[in-house]
């Protein structure tokens, strides 16, 4: 990955439990007319970087009342199809791995 001069872009997120959550966004992209984000976790202490299981998450960006938020994606196909254009824009970055189910 190219050094960025800037750091890394870098988001907080708040959980059910109002737990902040530091997340790097990795890529985003628009399909079908919608805004998707992909991240990875963020953490200052390296020993926590190395316990992470490195998973991305991929949310969706939705506008409410004038203001943007971002949310999972709840339909399994549209995550299926999204996740697959993020793996396939980022798999020279990341070493994915398939899961069974």
């Amino acid at each position: 990955m190219a050094d960025n001069e800037y750091g890394p872009d870098l988001l907080t997120l708040v959980d059910d439990e109002g737990q902040e959550h530091e997340f790097e966004i990795v890529d985003s992209l628009e399909h079908n007319g919608e805004q998707y984000v992909a991240l990875v976790a963020n953490y200052d202490d390296p020993d926590e970087s190395l316990q992470d299981d490195g998973e991305l998450v991929i949310l969706k960006s939705v506008m409410d009342a004038g203001e943007e938020f971002l949310e999972a994606l709840e339909d399994e196909a549209e995550f299926d199809e999204i996740a697959a254009i993020f793996m396939e824009r980022l798999e020279d970055l990341f070493d994915f791995t398939e899961e069974d189910e």
